[in-house]
């Protein structure tokens, strides 16, 4: 798993491009873009679901756990790298 992350640590600061001097944003701003629009994806995945078929049945499973906490801290700390992505400068 170290080896991994090494890796990807590695790759992740190779990434340039000719005219990241000239450009508002890098090629890695819009890798971590990237990543924290998969996450605020997660977080909304995670959110639905839930309902019930017949509406005379009431299913509490949509007050669960990962409803109410889970997704919407995935969905805010997305957000979050996001402004930090565009932030960033390389």
């Amino acid at each position: 798993m170290k080896k991994l992350i090494e890796k990807i640590k590695a790759r992740f600061n190779a990434a340039t491009d000719k005219h990241d001097e000239e450009m508002p944003l890098t090629l890695k701003n819009y890798i971590l873009l990237a990543i924290g629009l998969v996450v605020i994806i997660a977080g909304m995945a995670l959110m639905c679901g839930g309902g019930s078929d017949d509406p005379e049945v009431f299913n509490y499973e949509m007050f669960s756990w990962r409803r109410i906490t889970l997704a919407p801290i995935l969905i805010v700390g997305g957000f979050v790298f996001e402004i930090y992505a565009l932030m960033k400068r390389f």
